[in-house]
């Protein structure tokens, strides 16, 4: 006997019973919230059998990473598997509805608990990612207080009303003396505090002008005791290694980016996935239960 009759207009009569259980669906999203996080703490063990302070010993950070990622997408789509079927097969049997109407709610449900699900685990992993942020953040602004103050010292010496980092530069271009030479060997602090400072500009300006470069090589000629065309080419050496450095830390937050890009990509297509597997497995899980009460009744 059909459960349903096409041919029969019921617009006014609403149902007693609500469409939405949000008991199912809450139990569901919380045995998918507590199958992520002991799949996450197995995950974290065994990525950490791969760690080594040792050297030749640990995994490369790519095999680290793409473990961690596949690792990541399997615990997604095993808790959106789980919390869904629970969700269907918990659910009341909704009496004189059509079969397409229950397989509709019951991937609603499912789509419901794996959305809750996902709230509660990002919250849980979200407060720990800004608690680890905020140690991080706070860790370098202690580092670059520390640096500035050193640095000021260093540029001022115990002159606590020395000039400001900023246009020490600038001052030293203006108060540079003609005989380089002489201050160099006489005053070898005063010398390393602006050469440090010509070397700053030149990596934030992209390059060392002329003048400073001709600079730097009469005080290396003078303190190192070397020719000026020694002292040059140990000049260029220096700066040659200063625009190394700055490309390389330039391809690392490069290859950063492109690796949180493609994280968050995954992420989300994972996500997605998971709404999917967890809304099959409702209308999964309802299915078999209201077979299995209509084979039980059929046995009574």
């Amino acid at each position: 006997m059909a459960l349903y009759q096409s041919g029969v207009s019921d617009a006014g009569v609403e149902s007693n019973v609500p469409a939405l259980a949000w008991g199912p669906v809450i139990g569901g999203a919380v045995a998918a919230s507590a199958t992520t996080l002991i799949l996450l703490l197995l995950g974290s063990g065994v990525g950490l059998t791969m760690v080594s302070p040792w050297a030749g010993e640990s995994a490369s950070f790519a095999t680290i990473g793409v473990t961690a990622a596949i690792w990541f997408v399997v615990v997604q789509w095993l808790s959106s598997a789980l919390g869904g079927y629970l969700t269907g097969r918990l659910r009341t049997k909704w009496a004189g509805i059509h079969t397409d109407e229950v397989f509709f709610r019951d991937t609603a449900h499912g789509f419901l608990s794996w959305a809750l699900a996902t709230v509660v685990v990002a919250g849980l992993a979200g407060s720990a990612f800004t608690s680890l942020v905020g140690s991080g953040v706070q860790a370098v602004s202690s580092a670059a207080s520390t640096a500035t103050m050193a640095g000021a010292a260093a540029s001022s010496g115990d002159n606590a009303t020395g000039p400001d980092l900023g246009t020490s530069y600038f001052t030293d271009a203006l108060l540079r003396p003609q005989e380089v030479r002489a201050r160099a060997e006489s005053d070898n602090t005063a010398a390393t505090a602006e050469v440090s400072r010509i070397l700053m500009n030149g990596a934030v300006q992209g390059g060392v002008p002329e003048d400073d470069k001709a600079y730097l090589v009469t005080i290396v000629a003078s303190r190192a005791g070397l020719t000026p065309e020694e002292a040059r080419t140990r000049v260029d050496a220096v700066l040659q290694q200063v625009e190394d450095a700055k490309i390389a830390a330039q391809q690392k937050a490069e290859e950063a980016r492109k690796a949180a890009a493609t994280t968050a990509m995954l992420g989300a297509l994972s996500l997605l996935v998971g709404a999917f597997i967890a809304s099959a497995s409702a209308a999964l899980g309802g299915r078999q239960r209201d077979d299995e009460e209509a084979a039980l009744v059929v046995t009574r």
